[in-house]
């Protein structure tokens, strides 16, 4: 089982760039960073954290695909990922670009992590219907995978529309950018993992051990290989008892989750980590 990071990229925190190199040199398989493009102010929608006030690391969210792609240029074996992007809020032909160039300059580094949204007045300002997030995903995804994997690539859904069409770069990593969906476990979550991705990223790893079971169903009923899926919980506080459950679980990677601070609070931490990450290698 690989172990990676995730952050809470802000501006306020340390550079993505040095942490994905320090992290790199600490033999950490991947970092995550995840997206928000604002925040509204209304708190119509509770935080996510169940704490009253969201944290002030959601309002100073950076880029995660631009910091991701300055991180790929000053590291060479790291995964990079979102933990979590919010595909919806994307057009999905400029996304597709974005995310094939994303891949293609990190040599096929890119995973991306995704989630269908929970801050309705963020997806509102949008223009997204928060009822129909979960099929807007689902179409921009299909239809960016065409972008991706076909000379030529045409779309006609719901949501999505486009007519035939030439795109480069394609993304190195075929026929898609490695895709991992987040969310609880529940039968459309796995039915959209058997269809177009390539495995789960259940945040914090809760109740993974009983819905593992259902999940291979729904991918094998699709007729894909249950070896090839990967089980990433994502945001994990470590210890060696639970790296040791989920590697029993069979997870392929779990991410732990470091402070969205400067570097002289998060490389201390990394540097636990890393003991951690050598214990579990042994």
């Amino acid at each position: 089982m690989h172990i990676g990071v995730t952050i809470h990229a802000t501006d306020k925190a340390i550079s993505p760039v040095e942490l994905a190199r320090e992290a790199e040199e600490r033999g950490f398989h991947s970092l995550y960073i995840p997206e928000h493009t604002h925040i509204p102010t209304s708190r119509e929608t509770p935080a996510p954290t169940g704490t009253e006030v969201l944290g002030e690391e959601y309002l100073r969210s950076l880029d995660p695909y631009i910091a991701l792609a300055a991180a790929a240029t000053n590291t060479s074996r790291i995964r990079l990922g979102t933990g979590i992007g919010l595909v919806a809020q994307h057009d999905p032909i400029t996304f597709a670009k974005q995310l094939a160039t994303l891949d293609l300059l990190s040599q096929g580094r890119l995973v991306l992590g995704i989630g269908y949204g929970w801050n309705r007045e963020e997806m509102r300002n949008h223009g997204i219907d928060f009822r129909s997030r979960r099929a807007i995903v689902r179409e921009k995804m299909l239809a960016m995978q065409e972008l991706w994997s076909k000379e030529k690539a045409s779309f006609e859904g719901e949501f999505v529309r486009f007519s035939e069409s030439w795109m480069w770069p394609k993304p190195i990593q075929q026929p898609r950018p490695r895709v991992l969906i987040g969310g609880a476990a529940g039968p459309k979550l796995f039915a959209h993992i058997a269809e177009y991705a390539d495995g789960w990223m259940p945040i914090g790893g809760a109740g993974m051990k009983a819905a593992l079971d259902d999940l291979r169903r729904e991918v094998e009923a699709r007729g894909r290989s249950w070896a090839d899926m990967h089980i990433v919980p994502m945001g994990v506080f470590p210890d060696a008892a639970k790296l040791a459950y989920y590697a029993e679980l069979g997870a392929t990677e779990t991410v732990l989750r470091l402070p969205s601070g400067p570097r002289d609070e998060v490389l201390p931490v990394l540097d636990r980590y890393a003991e951690t990450l050598a214990s579990h290698s042994r």
